[in-house]
């Protein structure tokens, strides 16, 4: 009878620790602890353990501590981590429809962006799903802008100009409009500018603030060329493998992290706006002769994408241009092609 007893205690042990068992993950994010993105990705963490009850922990990794950006993709893929953060410019190659994002233009604000993204998300998630890869989230990155060392107001301004490129679309993008590309890196723009390397670049609001551009590019545009994002990817025989319950933490906590996170970007173009008036940089919006130009590019450029990427990108824009609100700021697409070299920071 004690031995039966015994053996009666030993397996309700082993089923109360299989009840508490907890399944913990690592998440590969190539960003700094300050960036938003970073941010929002501890809180959706913080969001999956309470609402999972504690069932499912994930450990963010940032600054590229566990596995570089670049590899993220591929780490993830492997099962060598159960999550990362990738920017769909950057695995476009692979997944074409990420490529979207790389054409400028499609989109005039952040409300259109929210927009395209409902139309490239379920392509996207086929082609992800294809490679064993399941999309949890995804949220962009400011918009970016024109800054410039002297009013740009046509394409003939940009004549004897210096713009700063880092990719194949913005080389292109220079040569085009008549400027001459400059391969600078970001950390080295303050001393590009300094040497009279370069007068003008694309980038986001963001970005210039945190490099203090002001010192030297007195003027941006607010030409919302594209909005680029970053996605949040699993595993998916790691995610086939959770129970249900768990799974289901783990979608509602994205809902929010996605809510949450275009809100952030939101913000942090707003702020960084400001800080750029406030240190005396002329704060514009493009200049109707310079936006004809731009929406001549993007029609030429779209074409070039949809024939790369195929029949799903036609129906994305189709669909996309079908429904264009009546604003006079939601313009016709520019440039881009989903062959540029990605890159980790627009």
């Amino acid at each position: 009878m004690n031995l039966r007893i015994g053996w009666l205690g030993v397996g309700l042990t082993l089923m109360a620790a299989t009840a508490n068992a907890q399944t913990s993950w690592r998440l590969a994010s190539g960003y700094s602890d300050s960036s938003f993105h970073t941010v929002n990705l501890r809180e959706f963490a913080r969001d999956v353990s309470r609402i999972s009850n504690g069932k499912l922990s994930i450990e963010v990794r940032s600054n590229n501590a566990l596995v570089k950006l670049a590899e993220v993709r591929k780490a993830v893929g492997e099962g060598t981590v159960e999550a990362g953060e990738v920017i769909l410019t950057g695995v476009s190659k692979e997944f074409p429809i990420a490529g979207a994002d790389a054409v400028p233009f499609v989109v005039g604000s952040m409300t259109d962006a929210e927009r395209l993204w409902g139309l490239q998300k379920p392509a996207l998630e086929q082609q992800l799903g294809a490679k064993g890869l399941v999309l949890l989230y995804s949220v962009p990155w400011p918009s970016q802008g024109l800054y410039s060392t002297r009013p740009i107001v046509k394409k003939i301004d940009f004549s004897g100009s210096k713009m700063r490129t880092y990719n194949l679309t913005t080389i292109r993008i220079a040569e085009l409009l008549g400027a001459t590309p400059v391969d600078v890196p970001m950390v080295q723009v303050a001393d590009a500018l300094s040497s009279g390397r370069m007068d003008s670049m694309i980038s986001s609001a963001v970005t210039g603030v945190e490099n203090k551009v002001w010192s030297h590019l007195k003027y941006f545009y607010e030409i919302n060329a594209w909005t680029p994002k970053n996605a949040v990817i699993v595993n998916a025989t790691a995610f086939a493998k959770l129970p249900s319950t768990e799974q289901k933490a783990l979608r509602e906590a994205a809902k929010r992290a996605e809510a949450r996170g275009w809100q952030m970007s939101r913000l942090a173009a707003q702020e960084a706006v400001q800080t750029l008036r406030s240190n005396g940089v002329k704060v514009e919006s493009m200049p109707p002769n310079l936006e004809r130009e731009f929406t001549r590019l993007g029609e030429r450029f779209s074409r070039e994408w949809i024939r790369e990427a195929g029949a799903q990108a036609s129906e994305i824009f189709t669909s996309f241009f079908l429904k264009l609100p009546s604003s006079a700021s939601d313009a016709a697409p520019v440039v881009a092609t989903a062959s540029g070299t990605p890159t980790n920071r627009p």
